[in-house]
């Protein structure tokens, strides 16, 4: 047996960790938490965009994936046909929550979403990401500082994991010694997606009772952070209570701590495998900020979610209602129909209308926060390790699901 997690299924065959046979026609039978897709997903959109641009599954009750950026894009901004009631695709169908959702604004569809981002976005302006900065560096400074004398580190798990957790938990005002209990809500949401659904009820409950407590701290002992600033929110001249409150702060915490550490890690994986962009930006500093939105798009972590509105025939394909709709941005980023030598990744790339954010009414309201941690990680990063590679390219393991990141990244430095 291969060091991957297994389980045995009823015949006594080994099926990989995700609990579902294994792929064999991704046109047909695609499945996103497949170790094949972890591994290396871009030869599997490579062929289908040209074989099959939507490709179709009967897992997890039916979905859909659009490989081309000009479906994913047509999809993202269509919230008339497609509802953004639930984004993490699992095998079962959430309650019907709209317009809210369970995750506001993410979770939300129009007229709601609106309001709900527009008490986002200030918290998230350039502005107040800006004050973050400073104590972001200091926490990355402390984390190589720890590394330091060391030929072999793990990049993902010794570094990049530890700085959003740190700073999403700082901003929300939550604990910072809370960090593994944060890390395991994102591996149940985002990763555990397979379980049975009296599991999945269990981890949910479990985040949301400890939001709730944390929330309610917050109305009993308000303070100086984004928490309180969401329990003082009003929309259209109500306050938007606890729920919502609750909602939007486990969008957060969840996607402010899953998808930068993604970033993160892919960022120096490929450094540790491209020496020559390596060299270049340790040389070159200030060709950084361009580098970022290279890797952003290369290497795109976020795959969200949609759910079909009714039944109707789309470009040719008989979508039902409660289909789920994959809105690969990962995919998107490397047509080579909307970008120039898409699968080379070129860090002075100049034209990148890249939709590692997203597209459409939900592109990512943490942007900003998401930029200034991946340049200060990697700043901090080169300054303190110019010289790295990776240790052991077959021992990197990457997340499968819809955040696609490495997990372990063995380096050598030096």
């Amino acid at each position: 047996m291969s060091e991957r997690s297994e389980r045995t299924n009823e015949t006594g065959s080994s099926w990989p960790r995700s609990g579902h046979p294994p792929v064999k026609d991704w046109a047909t039978d695609f499945d996103h938490t497949d170790e094949v897709w972890a591994a290396d997903p871009y030869p599997i959109w490579d062929e289908l965009r040209r074989t099959c641009p939507v490709a179709h599954s009967d897992r997890y009750g039916g979905t859909w994936l659009p490989t081309r950026h000009e479906d994913v894009a047509a999809i993202a901004y269509d919230t008339d046909n497609f509802t953004s009631r639930s984004v993490v695709v699992t095998n079962y169908r959430p309650p019907n929550l709209a317009p809210r959702g369970i995750a506001p604004p993410i979770s939300s569809d129009p007229p709601f979403h609106a309001g709900a981002r527009r008490i986002l976005l200030p918290l998230m302006s350039p502005q107040v990401i800006a004050k973050w900065e400073p104590s972001t560096r200091e926490y990355c400074e402390s984390l190589v500082a720890d590394l330091r004398g060391r030929d072999v580190i793990d990049a993902a798990q010794e570094y990049a994991q530890h700085i959003p957790v740190r700073v999403i938990a700082r901003m929300l005002g939550f604990p910072e010694e809370d960090a593994d209990l944060f890390r395991g809500f994102v591996h149940h949401v985002l990763e555990e997606v397979t379980l049975p659904l009296e599991q999945r009820f269990l981890g949910m409950q479990d985040l949301f009772e400890y939001l709730r407590t944390q929330v309610k701290d917050h109305i009993d002992n308000p303070r100086d952070d984004l928490t309180t600033a969401m329990l003082n929110a009003e929309m259209n001249g109500e306050p938007v209570g606890m729920e919502h409150v609750g909602g939007t702060v486990a969008l957060l915490l969840l996607a402010g701590i899953d998808t930068t550490w993604s970033a993160i890690g892919a960022s120096i994986w490929h450094l540790a495998g491209h020496p020559s962009d390596r060299e270049r930006l340790v040389a070159e500093p200030q060709l950084l900020p361009t580098a970022i939105e290279e890797f952003l798009r290369a290497y795109a972590p976020v795959t969200m979610a949609r759910l079909v509105k009714h039944d109707m025939d789309w470009k040719g394909c008989p979508m039902k209602a409660d289909d789920w709709i994959l809105l690969s941005f990962p995919s998107a980023n490397r047509d080579p129909e909307f970008f120039e030598n898409a699968d080379e990744v070129i860090i002075d790339r100049q034209d990148n209308r890249h939709a590692a954010f997203g597209l459409g009414i939900h592109r990512c309201a943490g942007s900003h926060l998401a930029r200034m941690e991946l340049r200060v990680a990697l700043e901090v990063f080169l300054d303190a390790f110019p010289v790295f590679s990776l240790e052991d390219p077959g021992a990197v393991r990457w997340a499968g699901g819809q955040v696609r990141g490495p997990r372990t990244l063995p380096l050598r430095i030096g």
